[in-house]
């Protein structure tokens, strides 16, 4: 599968590949609100759900058979370090957007989590060819204490818009917030304005 290459995203966003505060490693630390979940591929399930034509309930096999696409991107953690060249596998937001067929009055996004966390984002930032519901990580399947099987990747925002281990997706019509957002940190989570904390 032919790579992608999207680093230069930062150029929609700042002056510089790595945003103001952060510092560059090779490393990829592990930081998650508690423990990782285990999951089964025989009763695993995608929900697609709100204010969509089609609510959608997707097993690993039917998610993992959608069409897919593999970037090279830069990842962001609010913690103020910045990974390089991260090559993730998936299927983009807009690619199960419109199978769901997303209803003209849907605004927000809430993302769900095996562990059930939360993380909210507005519409037209998730509507991006590179978010993407990854389950490949160089090559490889995505290690579970990095989200596997699947997380989402926001390359424009901080990680936390991330949502590891993620298993829904529901289109809102008004704003709600997710488990962090819920406990201060900024909604907008741009690296580029260092919008960390609201």
């Amino acid at each position: 599968m032919p790579i992608t290459d999207v680093t230069d995203l930062y150029e929609e966003f700042g002056d510089e590949r790595l945003p103001p505060g952060q510092h560059e490693t090779s490393d990829f630390p592990v930081l998650s609100k508690g423990n990782t979940p285990t999951w089964d591929p025989e009763t695993w399930s995608f929900r697609v759900s709100g204010a969509v034509d089609e609510e959608l309930e997707l097993s690993w096999d039917e998610f993992t058979a959608l069409p897919s696409v593999t970037q090279r991107q830069d990842f962001h953690c609010v913690t103020g370090w910045s990974r390089f060249d991260c090559e993730f596998t998936g299927v983009t937001f807009p690619e199960l957007a419109e199978r769901a067929g997303v209803h003209d009055d849907a605004c927000h996004v809430m993302f769900t989590s095996l562990d059930d966390y939360t993380t909210d984002l507005p519409l037209d930032d998730c509507m991006r060819e590179e978010v993407l519901f990854a389950y490949g990580f160089d090559g490889e399947d995505l290690p579970a204490d990095h989200g596997g099987p699947l997380r989402i990747v926001t390359p424009h925002k901080y990680a936390y818009k991330g949502a590891k281990w993620v298993c829904g997706v529901e289109f809102l019509t008004e704003p709600e917030r997710g488990f962090w957002e819920k406990r201060g940190y900024s909604v907008t989570a741009d690296p580029w304005a260092e919008d960390r904390y609201s």
